[in-house]
């Protein structure tokens, strides 16, 4: 198999796009565009990734603002008082992600369309009427292109900037909603400053936080038709951005549209050569590569992680769902979890290298608001770590910074990266653990936190603080210790007795006799909830897997009970969730079914994730559309992991595929397994029928003896289902059924 993208690798409209959600995604992690509308309001909503207002918002200054009155307050039962001090700053309007703009193109009312866009190319290509129209974002520059092959008159072009409300000086003291957003027009901006000359227009905006930013665009006129470079600028690009804008687009008009291409082609290529896969259900082989359009187009190496909306921010006239904000309780985690087995390393790095560079910030965190030594983030942050409060009780919940401490962990492990090891994983998470260590409080020689919780049960209310220590908080925190011993083994620091000591000292998992993980140690689930965070150590922690019998009976029974109580109160993300959960099981039937749902109910015709069941088919009771991307990068997680299993060196290949794939053709290519170890395998007719592997240092990989492999027990030493097969650096271990 190569990497040559499928047929499925595309989106498809044969119509006009209704509304912004669903519109043609293009983008390079720098900025984003939309393009989505009717032939006389063709629109490219515009937005640049650190696009801003970091206005504070004052209470989260305020001397009450601060973990020991958080849980002095939950211990006095004072719902009323937690609710002012931390949760109400999120009701400000700032701080904010903004939108930065649009182009409108009209070219006469009623006219037919076309609109695709393929994942391979990046590049869209609308027909209107009997013109067509191109655009990309540049892979490796930091603007757009527009090809419009037509007569010139033959269409109009306007730019359009955000209709926020005009400051005249007033105050005005205004709460919003984080889903049913409110109006733009709550941020109060002097008017744009709005200019013309020649093939050049542009505008420019002030906004709250002593920041500007415009939106520029150059256009020339060529045998064919128009060809319009643009470019969204801010005072972050530096001193003379305007100048070095007009520039740069100058500069990209000369070169021309085909000459851009070609660069952005090329980059393209290289990224979707690093994997690939083949499977019988085109749902589910398009939505993959989908996922790996997006996170290419959305988080890129040298900018910043992709926010909830990565870079396309809502483009309705309101402020976007949750301000666009970072999320630390499930949000940014589940975003980078499908980048490892894909092997788009550089792509996760944008989230890791913020996280590293935060490190002064997370301190301060630390110090001023938990008076803890360490490093911790807030649970909701703006771009440049200022809190953002929300529901205390899991905004500032010290244990998702422990969360975060999985990422590094994880990539570790994926990629083998021993310098990366040394050099960042182990250092941030000893960091986080002295944060942690502060809070922990010791009764009878065991460890609890002063207050616990588990996303988000009882929503904001008193009852959300549950007996120490929640099954959420203690799942991570064990996770931590444990994976501090081993990387302290791997790093030689003589630590190992340390951190063994410190795991000792936490409590047991709470389970029922029943097998079911518990809430806490005192509470059972007892609905349908979203957040599935009481079996964080199923997955994603991986503290329980699915080789023991007393492991299969926690994994059983807590799936088990998940079903009891339905999908009422889901969301998109928990689909995806529960998908990892049964794919853990080794459920592929469950496992493909719960990524159907998601994808056929929770997703927008663009594949945008949209939380609600908005087309009222019965999968969940919430109906609302709020766009986030995490359960996207999640339910490709889940794919991967139903295709190739990895924990330290045993894999397993096509562990959780559904009854239905197993007599037909599915194959993946360079999937990437612990100790980085790049897989290829082919199953087909009931058997694997090929598989390669390829490490970079000598490694040795205990392999299950999946159905068609076991020939090789003629070969390999075998040791009950597993076969022990050593690996050569640089030498592909390939093994053919034919050969």
């Amino acid at each position: 198999m190569n990497n040559t993208l499928p047929a499925s690798g595309k989106l498809v409209f044969e119509h006009a796009i209704p509304c912004w959600d669903e519109g043609l995604p293009l983008g390079n992690g720098f900025c984003g565009a939309l393009i989505w509308g009717p032939s006389e309001g063709l629109r490219f909503s515009l937005d640049r990734g650190d696009l801003w207002d970091a206005t504070p918002c004052e209470a989260i200054r305020d001397p009450e603002f601060t973990y020991a009155n958080l849980v002095r307050f939950a211990r006095e039962g004072r719902e009323d008082e937690i609710r002012r001090v931390f949760d109400a700053p999120y009701n400000h309007p700032v701080p904010t992600k903004l939108p930065a703009g649009k182009l409108v193109f009209d070219f006469g009312s009623g006219k037919p369309q076309r609109s695709v866009l393929e994942f391979a190319r990046a590049e869209a290509v609308i027909q209107v009427g009997d013109v067509e129209l191109q655009a990309f974002v540049h892979a490796c520059r930091k603007y757009g292109m527009i090809r419009i092959a037509g007569k010139t008159d033959s269409f109009s072009m306007r730019i359009e900037n955000p209709a926020y409300g005009l400051d005249d000086g007033s105050r005005q003291t205004v709460q919003v909603d984080s889903v049913a957003t409110a109006s733009l027009q709550t941020l109060r901006y002097p008017a744009p400053e709005k200019g013309a000359d020649g093939e050049l227009q542009w505008f420019t905006q002030k906004i709250g936080s002593g920041e500007e930013y415009g939106v520029f665009v150059r256009r020339r006129e060529t045998q064919q038709g128009v060809e319009i470079a643009w470019r969204v600028a801010s005072t972050a690009d530096g001193p003379s951005w305007k100048e070095d804008t007009l520039s740069e687009l100058a500069q990209a008009i000369e070169r021309g549209y085909d000459r851009e291409i070609r660069e952005h082609l090329q980059w393209w290529e290289a990224y979707w050569n690093r994997s690939g896969l083949r499977l019988p259900d085109p749902l589910f082989e398009k939505n993959w590569y989908l996922t790996n359009y997006l996170l290419g187009s959305c988080s890129r190496k040298g900018c910043y992680p992709m926010p909830l909306q990565g870079v396309w921010t809502a483009d309705d006239g309101h402020l976007p769902p949750w301000k666009g904000d970072y999320h630390h309780d499930l949000n940014t985690e589940m975003s980078y979890y499908s980048y490892l087995k894909a092997g788009h390393f550089a792509e996760g790095e944008s989230f890791l290298d913020y996280l590293w560079n935060m490190r002064d910030c997370a301190r301060r965190f630390a110090h001023d608001f938990y008076d803890a030594e360490g490093i911790c983030l807030p649970g909701t942050m703006t771009q440049t770590g200022d809190a953002l409060g929300g529901w205390g009780m899991y905004s500032l919940s010290p244990t998702n910074q422990l969360w975060l401490c999985q990422s590094f962990e994880r990539h570790w492990r994926i990629t083998g990266d021993r310098k990366f090891l040394c050099e960042r994983a182990y250092p941030y998470l000893c960091d986080t653990a002295q944060f942690l260590l502060s809070l922990l409080e010791e009764r009878d020689g065991m460890y609890y936190l002063p207050v616990s919780s588990s996303p988000e049960i009882h929503d904001d209310t008193i009852r959300s603080f549950l007996t120490p220590n929640t099954n959420y908080d203690l799942s991570l925190m064990r996770w931590l210790f444990g994976a501090l011993t081993e990387m302290s083994e791997q790093v030689g620091d003589g630590r190992v007795d340390e951190w063994q000591a410190h795991l000792a000292k936490l409590p047991q998992l709470a389970v029922s006799d029943e097998g079911v993980l518990l809430l806490s140690p005192d509470e059972a689930l007892a609905e349908s909830h979203r957040h599935l965070a009481h079996a964080m150590a199923i997955h994603p922690l991986r503290l329980i897997g699915y080789d023991t019998p007393e492991d299969r009976r926690i994994v059983d029974a807590t799936i088990h009970d998940l079903e009891r109580w339905g999908t009422g109160y889901w969301v998109g993300f928990s689909f995806t969730w529960m998908a990892e959960l049964y794919a853990v099981q080794q459920n592929g039937n469950g496992a493909a079914y719960q990524l159907q749902v998601f994808w056929n109910n929770h997703c927008s015709p663009n594949g945008f994730h949209l939380n609600g069941d908005y087309r009222r088919r019965g999968t969940s009771w919430f109906h609302y559309r709020p766009f986030t991307l995490e359960a996207n990068f999640c339910a490709a997680d889940a794919l991967q992991e139903m295709l190739l299993q990895s924990e330290g060196n045993r894999l397993r290949l096509f562990a959780a595929v559904p009854d239905e794939w197993k007599e037909k053709r599915m194959e993946f290519v360079c999937l990437r397994a612990e100790q980085g170890v790049q897989v290829s395998a082919v199953w087909d007719g009931g058997a694997v029928r090929e598989f390669c592997l390829q490490a970079d240092s000598d490694t040795v990989v205990w392999l299950h003896a999946a159905p068609g492999l076991e020939p090789l027990a003629r070969e390999y030493d075998r040791e009950g289902e597993w076969l022990l097969l050593p690996v050569r650096a640089g030498q592909p271990l390939r093994w053919d059924w034919n050969a």
